[in-house]
Order: C-alpha cells, then structure tokens, then sequence
C-alpha cells in the first residue's frame, strides 16, 4: 500500500478521477498560452528551448499512456501535445 492509500483510502474509480481531474486542468492551463499567442502574435516570452524539451517529454508521456493503457494519460497528453506543438510552432514561424 502506498503512503498517500495509508492516509486516505481511495477506490479505483476515485484514484482514476483524481487522474482525469488532473488530467483536464493541466492540458487546460495551455488554452489560454496559445490563443494570446495565436491573437497577439507576441512570442518574446516563449522559450524555444523550453518548448521544444516540453513537447518531446509530453509525446514521451503520450507514448506512455498508449502503453499503460490509460485514457487520462493519453487523451491529457495528445491534446498537450497539440497544444504545445502549436505554441512551438508559433514561437518559431512568428519571431
């Protein structure tokens, strides 16, 4: 059993919610990154460096997922993946 189950007795159902809440506010925190850069076209900011490690460590994290088998994995990370593929690209194409 692990530390966090010792503490607070989770069922499946609800360790899987946990996920998939996760899941929707971390893939969700990147809407709002790359519609300002697709509106403004300001991309002073953004790392390309940052971006480019970030969205081969989320296509890593995709692959994981498929591989698990797991849906809050794999839908969370194929949509950050679109995400910060976007806003790698846009940092790119609009310097």
């Amino acid at each position: 059993m692990n530390p966090l189950q010792a503490l607070l007795p989770l069922t499946p159902s609800t360790i899987e919610w946990i996920g998939t809440g996760a899941a929707v506010l971390t893939t969700g925190s990147f809407i709002p990154q790359a519609w300002l850069i697709f509106r403004t076209r300001q991309v002073e900011g953004i790392s390309v460096g940052m971006y480019s490690a970030f969205t081969a460590g989320v296509a890593l994290w995709l692959a994981y997922g498929v591989a698990k088998g797991s849906w809050p994995i794999t839908i969370a990370n194929a949509i950050t993946l679109t995400l910060a593929s976007a806003i790698l690209v846009m940092r790119l194409r609009f310097r």
